[in-house]
């Protein structure tokens, strides 16, 4: 057995799905796995968008654009098709794709509500089903196949905005998360969640430009997330590593889901 870094964290030569790829936190993952030797596949609902970042990504590594609106079972179903036409094993599905929605609490509407329960918890519920299949080809204890959620603090914590399907979304991953991991860890699959706080992102762009010398300094750690904290990450836990790692919710937040700095 070696414990030697280059074989502990070494991700090259799997391939890997990121859905929500092309902006943010998806794009972190998905440069950083590229960029490390991932065949890595991108997924976001405009085109124009998913497609141009696998252009960019791929002048360092191999980044294919297949565009889906997985909010609906007509984009999911193409999309795991034409990702079954190319592949006969996947190592990585990273469920990222996300929405949010605010609005005060007696105006928060329906379709707000199923919109981001649909993208954030159906859609990663059903993407990992249909997948599956792909996941568990050649999987095994020795060398297990990884699903990695992306959850957020909100799901750890009540956010003290109006975002109450968000926050509810996000405890569903992190639970969603552990039943999948006891489901599938037997039959080598480590299934895991990173629960971020505040990142660069459309999502967060309205709270950074309004707030966001407030959110760095209430932040233990002085600042707000990067793309090398999230891309590490993602890379640590599908490797070697962790491979005895399974139905666990790790924020990176530099530790704000625990309180705010004090001076």
């Amino acid at each position: 057995m070696s414990f030697q870094v280059s074989e502990l964290f070494s991700v090259a030569g799997k391939t890997a799905i990121v859905t929500g790829g092309s902006r943010g936190i998806g794009k972190m993952i998905a440069q950083g796995y590229v960029e490390n030797g991932v065949k890595t596949y991108i997924s976001a609902r405009k085109a124009e968008a998913c497609v141009a970042t696998a252009e960019e990504l791929s002048e360092k590594g191999e980044c294919i654009a297949f565009p889906a609106d997985l909010s609906t079972k007509e984009g999911r179903d193409n999309f795991v098709g034409k990702i079954k036409e190319r592949e006969e094993k996947i190592d990585i599905l990273v469920n990222n794709a996300g929405a949010a929605w605010g609005a005060p609490f007696e105006e928060y509407p329906d379709d707000g509500y199923d919109k981001v329960m649909n993208i954030n918890v159906k859609a990663i519920f059903t993407l990992a089903r249909d997948l599956m299949p792909l996941l568990l080809k050649d999987a095994s204890q020795e060398n297990p196949s990884r699903v990695i959620n992306i959850g957020s603090i909100d799901g750890l914590r009540v956010s003290s905005t109006d975002n109450f399907a968000y926050g509810a979304s996000k405890a569903a991953v992190h639970f969603l998360t552990k039943n999948l991991a006891v489901r599938f860890g037997p039959k080598g699959l480590t299934v895991n969640a990173i629960a971020p706080g505040p990142f660069e992102s459309q999502m967060m762009d309205f709270m950074l430009q309004k707030f966001g010398e407030k959110i760095a300094k209430e932040n233990p750690m002085g600042r707000i997330g990067n793309p090398y904290d999230m891309a590490g990450l993602a890379i640590y836990l599908a490797s070697n590593a962790t491979k005895y790692l399974t139905g666990q919710v790790i924020a990176l937040d530099g530790g704000r889901n625990l309180g705010a700095a004090r001076d």
